[in-house]
């Protein structure tokens, strides 16, 4: 019974981990945007109050379901003050398996230059980056056009 016990706390934990959105700071930006070691990482950039970044959450998701060498990450610009609101929201909109990033910084254009240099800050906003350092960013509604082509 420990067993089966053990193993079903295993199988779903890492479930329950991403729903909780993990403090994101400027010293472990590094680490989050580093290459993979094989295929793409894609950082999902939203924030609570930007009207498409809900649909773009979903779009990624569902895309990295087809395609498993690809990791996702979701990345609130919102404050860490503002966890359970986005704990919530991820949950209500079944988007609550995937990794989650929220700003712990009191700079966060500071961290939006650390994530991306070329980025305004403006959400939502999608940052590729490939195994081989390559990188491709967009800004706004993604279709499943447009995620083909930022990850092929």
């Amino acid at each position: 019974m420990k067993r089966l016990l053990v193993g079903a706390a295993i199988l779903f934990a890492p479930a329950a981990f991403a729903a909780v959105p993990q403090p994101l700071d400027s010293a472990s930006v590094p680490a989050l945007v580093a290459p993979p070691a094989k295929g793409s990482k894609v950082l999902a950039l939203w924030s609570l109050d930007c009207a498409y970044c809900e649909e773009n959450l979903a779009s990624l998701r569902t895309y990295q379901r087809q395609h498993p060498d690809m990791t996702l990450i979701y990345v609130a610009t919102d404050p860490m003050r503002e966890r359970e609101a986005l704990e919530a929201r991820l949950k209500q909109a079944r988007l609550d398996d995937v990794p989650s990033r929220a700003y712990a910084d009191a700079t966060p254009d500071r961290l939006n230059f650390l994530i991306d240099p070329t980025w305004g800050g403006e959400t939502p906003r999608t940052l590729v980056i490939h195994a081989d350092g390559s990188r491709k960013a967009f800004s706004g509604a993604l279709t499943a056009e447009r995620i083909a082509k930022l990850v092929p």
